[in-house]
């Protein structure tokens, strides 16, 4: 078990004066399996009234408008949580059973279909299917499946932006987590896996001293059914562990961004990110 302090500032500089803004961010982590938040804060610059809510996903939402003039919007979200490895469930399906089993419950229903992000292409889907035709049960398969993308995708910043789809990145074998996972993820669900993308941190550093500050970044990963959830961190090629912590889950990326809103001002703006992450315990 460790217990992981995080600070993740972000926001965006604008070129002029912007008269409103209204905005939801998503950057607060929530207890749950493997997990628990000890405390957590935003804070919001300019000074802004907030609701906070959890969304369809289980995400916690903080809603904010500012309607006073500004030339930037700053958020620090500091969290402090308890992080433990986690254990997979012990129910397991069939190939036979788990188009009935991932019928059952919305939670997987939602997350069988393809979304434009995770629309794999096609020698994906026949890598896929190769690994779900050689023997494994679902459970493997979906971890062979994570790990042959995974190794087959180099990560590299600048190729890919926010808006990049799995497809775009299978073609460059290039990406970030966001990609990586969305490629994943698309596989995982051509072969009839439920499966859903998971936001969050991971610790870069495995062996970090108690008191160490190390800069991070936000991070993806991904989880599938195979009549229980099972997680993997394809990028990285390692289990879900005590250096990663949940903040949310979705269809894709779109379902759980950081930041997102619309504001009322000049067109350019600077998105600005710093995150910090403290190894207390």
């Amino acid at each position: 078990m460790k217990r992981l302090r995080i600070r993740h500032e972000t926001g965006f500089s604008y070129e002029g004066e912007v008269s409103a803004s209204y905005n939801e961010a998503r950057m607060l982590p929530a207890s749950a399996e493997g997990q628990f938040v000890l405390s957590s804060h935003l804070d919001i610059r300019p000074i802004s009234s907030q609701h906070g809510y959890v969304d369809y996903w289980g995400t916690r939402v903080s809603s904010f408008e500012i309607l006073s003039p500004h030339r930037e919007l700053s958020l620090a979200a500091t969290s402090l949580v308890e992080v433990r490895d986690r254990e997979h469930g012990l129910r397991q399906v069939t190939w036979e059973d788990l188009p009935s089993a991932a019928a059952r419950e919305v939670q997987y229903v939602e997350q069988v279909g393809q979304t434009p992000l995770t629309d794999p292409a096609d020698e994906v889907v026949a890598l896929a299917n190769r690994i779900a035709s050689s023997g494994l049960d679902p459970c493997a398969a979906g971890l062979e499946i994570c790990r042959t993308i995974g190794a087959s995708v180099e990560y590299v910043q600048g190729v890919t932006g926010v808006g990049s789809t799995a497809k775009d990145a299978w073609e460059e074998r290039k990406g970030v987590c966001q990609d990586i996972t969305h490629i994943a993820i698309g596989a995982l669900r051509s072969v009839g896996l439920p499966a859903r993308y998971v936001s969050g941190y991971l610790h870069p550093k495995a062996d970090a001293a108690i008191g160490e500050t190390v800069t991070g970044e936000s991070h993806a990963w991904v989880e599938w059914f195979c009549g229980d959830w099972h997680g993997f961190d394809p990028t990285n090629q390692i289990p879900i562990g005590d250096r990663h912590v949940l903040v949310g889950r979705g269809r894709d990326y779109r379902d759980v961004p950081p930041i997102r809103g619309v504001y009322a001002g000049p067109f350019r703006s600077q998105l600005f990110v710093k995150v910090e992450i403290t190894r207390e315990a």
